[in-house]
């Protein structure tokens, strides 16, 4: 049991759009990623996924609507609906999803992170 410094966590990669883990709960992986510009559109067909702005400001685009994301604030998106992330700044993000969810859902391409990867 030891407690978690997001701030300190952030300070030890500098690479965007590639999750790092830093806890699990049961199946579930607590990551932290730092995110800028635009991301893929994708979906995860078996799990929700929840984004949390630690720092910055976000935005996920939906097909039919556009949600920003300030400093403090979640979104849940449901399993199965497309949605495409994207930052115009520097962003800290956490997510919690289960272990093993690649980052760019049903898709492949050069933005897909290597999973499983602790700081």
């Amino acid at each position: 049991m030891k407690k978690i410094n997001f701030k300190n966590k952030f300070k030890k990669f500098s690479d965007q759009w590639s999750p790092k883990v830093i806890a699990e709960l049961n199946d579930y992986q607590f990551k932290l990623v730092k995110i800028q510009n635009d991301f893929i559109w994708h979906q995860h067909n078996d799990t929700d996924e929840v984004f949390i702005v630690i720092k910055g400001k976000m935005f996920i685009e939906f097909e039919t609507e556009l949600i920003e994301l300030n400093e403090g604030e979640m979104i849940v998106v449901p399993k199965g609906v497309r949605h495409r992330p994207y930052s115009e700044e520097e962003a800290s993000i956490m997510l919690v999803e289960p272990r093993g969810v690649l980052n760019t859902g049903d898709k492949v391409d050069e933005l897909t992170a290597p999973n499983d990867q602790w700081i």
